[in-house]
């Protein structure tokens, strides 16, 4: 068994059990094996390294995070700067330290 003490914080895999014929990947944010991507998430030599290493389940947590950053930073995801800055912060939420907020955030009050 991997000792975890140094690395980031795993957050809680959802127990998403893999049907038959499909693909599974040993997940890097749930770090272990999970149903995967039906098809290459985005271009390039990261879109590979991503289907290869993220859940489907991993893949709509980084969904929803990336909607915060766009938000948050004003992006236009047709724009190659706005790109370039979510593959930076893909990059870090897969296979970095974990995505770091935005400086300034607050996370929005739920609704009571």
């Amino acid at each position: 068994m991997a000792d975890d003490s140094c690395g980031p914080v795993k957050p809680a895999a959802p127990s998403t059990p893999a049907k038959p014929g499909q693909r599974v990947v040993h997940c890097v944010k749930f770090d272990k094996d999970m149903p995967g991507l039906e098809r290459i998430p985005w271009k390039g030599d990261l879109g590979n390294r991503v289907f290869e290493n993220v859940s489907a389940d991993a893949w709509k947590l980084w969904i929803e995070y990336s909607k915060m950053l766009m938000n948050e930073y004003r992006l236009n995801p047709l724009d190659p700067a706005s790109q370039k800055i979510m593959e930076e912060q893909m990059e870090q939420y897969f296979f970095g330290e974990g995505a770091k907020l935005p400086e300034g955030y607050v996370a929005p009050k739920a609704k009571g």
